[in-house]
């Protein structure tokens, strides 16, 4: 179906009166459904701000230019994903809280203006690039896995990237020399916020609590989490080229539990290589600021592509299993109508769940 910004949902086509209740109610509440709408908009803009700013702040801990450049923005995460489940209504929010947080920044306010202005058009152009290409938000199509990577990541986050570094030289925060080094940096953060934020997100809208799941099956999961943590660890702080590592937790992760699993995992390993990268550890010991920023998008590329590739490959195998047996359940059931003597219960047996079902 179209969502509410043009995204291509997983199910059918919206019910009657849904747009309606977008905007808070039917028309037969009259004016009180209108001020209700107003109100329900009010809140997701301010929730929308209120998140930009408190998730800039927690990716400010880790600048490594003029305090404000960091190789980690959670916002830009915040941001798509505020714009393809409320619509591109939500950019003053988005614009707000880019400018609250780069006004304590500096350098002055016109170049802190064309900042907040790259971060809020950054999104929006990513928002756009991904609804061109017919985005599931559910993230259940490999399709959907490289477009969010390459076209809402990689490409989108260019333009904040550039303009944002070329207003820091243009109003001589920078000297040009530092350009593509802040640049890299800039790059990196916001395409790491898409790759890390916008998924968990996405993944844990539609997560539910869990119902009779084994003890095992939480066991293994706690495992997995513990045991990415743990690995990355070692690989950030030895001397050894260990990245690789990390990668068949990622593949355990989107085998048993797909996107719900695999991006807290994705996510973990990428927060502990930026701590490694921003002070130097590991195999970032010994490289300037361009070369960390290479080896750390290379190694985040990894662990997202890694993750989101193949819980959509698994996602989108398990939908096609269903798929075949639901028509061999129609099949068996069309059959029986033609062949009344066949008993009620001589049916295809199931073989037990599809990949990933058994639980959380």
């Amino acid at each position: 179906m179209t969502g509410p910004t043009g995204m291509t949902g997983a199910t059918g086509a919206a019910a009657p009166g849904a747009r309606l209740r977008r905007f808070g109610g039917y028309g037969g509440f009259g004016k009180f459904g209108r001020f209700g709408g107003y109100s329900v908009e009010g809140l997701k803009l301010a929730a929308v701000a209120a998140a930009y700013y408190g998730s800039a702040k927690l990716g400010l801990e880790q600048q490594l230019v003029r305090g404000q450049v960091t190789p980690f923005w959670p916002p830009t995460g915040i941001a798509l994903v505020a714009l393809m489940l409320w619509g591109l209504r939500m950019w003053p929010a988005i614009a707000v809280g880019a400018f609250v947080v780069n006004v304590t920044l500096g350098p002055s306010i016109l170049p802190v203006l064309a900042i907040a202005a790259s971060n809020t058009i950054a999104p929006i152009c990513a928002c756009l690039l991904l609804r061109r290409v017919g985005f599931h938000i559910a993230l259940d199509r490999l399709q959907d896995a490289l477009a969010l990577v390459f076209l809402g990541a990689l490409a989108g986050m260019l333009i904040s990237a550039t303009i944002g570094t070329g207003v820091l030289v243009a109003s001589e925060a920078l000297t040009a020399h530092d350009f593509w080094p802040t640049w890299s940096v800039w790059w990196t953060g916001d395409a790491m916020g898409v790759l890390f934020i916008t998924p968990l997100l996405l993944a844990a809208r539609t997560a539910r609590p869990p119902r009779g799941s084994p003890a095992l099956r939480w066991a293994e999961a706690l495992l997995l989490l513990g045991g990415t943590t743990t690995i990355t660890l070692v690989a950030t702080r030895s001397s050894l080229n260990l990245l690789f590592l990390v990668v068949p937790f990622l593949i355990w992760a989107a085998f048993r539990f797909q996107l719900i699993g695999a991006a807290p995992c994705a996510l973990i390993a990428s927060v502990v290589a930026i701590y490694a990268g921003s002070v130097g550890s590991g195999p970032f010991a010994d490289h300037d600021l361009l070369a960390k920023m290479v080896i750390l998008q290379a190694f985040n590329g990894t662990v997202a592509l890694t993750a989101l590739l193949l819980s959509a490959v698994i996602a989108e195998r398990n939908q096609t299993l269903r798929a075949l047996q639901d028509a061999c359940d129609d099949l068996t059931e069309a059959l029986a109508q033609l062949v009344p003597d066949q008993p009620p219960d001589a049916r295809p047996e199931r073989h037990g769940p599809v990949v990933g079902d058994e639980g959380p």
